[in-house]
């Protein structure tokens, strides 16, 4: 192989690069300048592996295939976490990207347990560790290292946190600015950001936010469009976006609201959902947002397993994915290709099993539409949970 050395390279003629062929391999003491453009400027047919630099987020990014799409580039203490130790502890046998489920109820009492997955291997959850107090219609956000449970019933302003790397118990991060339950959570890697949902007696439209690295009490972000609860939230780099759920005086809500996470301000309008309900499972890569299953008295049934979709960077009404195998109550997670839900409640049992809570985890994929799939199954039978995972589309 031969050697050039040289610190700039130019075409004979014209502004392109020079044609290299067969083996090449260029190093350089100084540097390389990408191409650029903002989010929307983003190539859609180009080979993976291509590079270019984002100005809207102010990083690099690869494309990493049609199924994937654009991802930036960054460090990922996360990436290649699993847990198995053995061939037959479930998912957790592989590795990849975690998903955490947190506390919930049974039916007959509230709990603390916290259970994971990897999301790229099918099989059962497995035992993480314990919240720091039992807790039903919380919160979740999460950034590449940290897992955070916010609220809950009753009515909580508590914020606790896990390290999603080793297993072990939640501890106390701070307290949001004000009691909730059946808020909603969404983060990039640096913020996340509550929607506070419900307070004993009214909904509410305060949003606000923490530093995820740094433990302290959340402070004010803005207001939601309106008063809400018990919708869900999902995120790309740049958006939050959440389904109001509960609304007052309509008691449910098809209108989604959107927020700029690095920026503070009031929330927008974003669209429309195909069907409303609340305790809506949500998951998102950097570019599909996912509302997956809903609740709605007094339709037939109450709990629907339909499953919708949004492109994040562009305003619009959802557009129809598939069916789940069961209906809301539960939680949502995902990789960058695979979207997860599980406990809750279903309506139509598949077959052997009766209507009910329910273990289910089912899982798509986020770049297809199509009917969800089973997983697997969480330690316990359990609705009003709430998940959260370190791959998720804000990541």
């Amino acid at each position: 192989m031969s050697e050039i050395n040289s610190s700039n390279f130019k075409k004979e003629h014209g502004d392109l690069a020079p044609d290299l062929v067969g083996v090449t391999e260029l190093t350089s003491p100084y540097f390389f300048v990408p191409p650029s453009g903002n989010t929307a400027e983003r190539p859609e047919d180009c080979e993976p592996g291509t590079l270019r630099f984002n100005t809207d987020i102010g990083s690099l990014e690869v494309f990493r295939g049609k199924t994937i799409g654009w991802e930036q580039i960054q460090r990922r203490e996360g990436q290649y976490l699993g847990g198995g130790i053995t061939p037959n502890l479930g998912s957790n046998s592989g590795t990849g990207t975690r998903m955490f489920f947190a506390g919930g109820t049974n039916g007959s009492s509230v709990v603390d347990v916290i259970q994971f997955i990897t999301i790229q291997t099918l099989g059962n959850a497995q035992d993480f560790g314990n919240l720091t107090a039992a807790k039903q219609e919380g919160g979740a956000l999460a950034s590449r290292t940290r897992g955070f449970y916010f609220g809950g019933d009753p009515a909580l302003n508590v914020i606790e946190f896990i390290t999603m790397a080793s297993l072990g118990n939640a501890s106390d991060f701070g307290d949001t600015v004000s009691t909730s339950k059946s808020g909603m959570g969404m983060s990039d890697q640096t913020r996340g950001v509550i929607v506070h949902g419900f307070q004993p007696g009214t909904r509410v439209n305060v949003i606000s936010y923490i530093t995820m690295a740094q433990n302290g009490n959340s402070v004010d972000f803005g207001d939601a469009t309106v008063a809400c609860y018990a919708g869900g939230g999902l995120s790309s780099s740049t958006r939050g976006v959440f389904n109001l759920g509960s609304t007052n005086p309509a008691p449910y809500s098809n209108v989604i609201d959107f927020i700029t996470i690095k920026t503070t301000g009031n929330s927008a309008d974003f669209g429309d959902l195909t069907t409303s309900g609340t305790h809506t499972q949500t998951y998102s890569n950097a570019t599909r947002g996912v509302f997956h299953s809903a609740y709605q008295y007094p339709s037939s049934p109450n709990f629907m397993n339909v499953i919708q979709f949004v492109t994040i960077a562009t305003k619009g009404n959802a557009l129809d994915f598939g069916d789940s195998l069961t209906g809301s109550f539960g939680c949502g997670g995902s990789s960058p290709t695979r979207g997860v839900t599980g406990g809750g409640y279903f309506a139509h049992a598949p077959t052997g099993e009766t209507a009910g809570f329910t273990n289910i985890i089912d899982f798509v994929e986020i770049a297809t539409t199509g009917n969800a799939q089973d997983f697997g199954d969480l330690t316990n039978t359990v609705r009003h949970i709430k998940g959260d995972s370190n791959g998720h589309g804000g990541l």
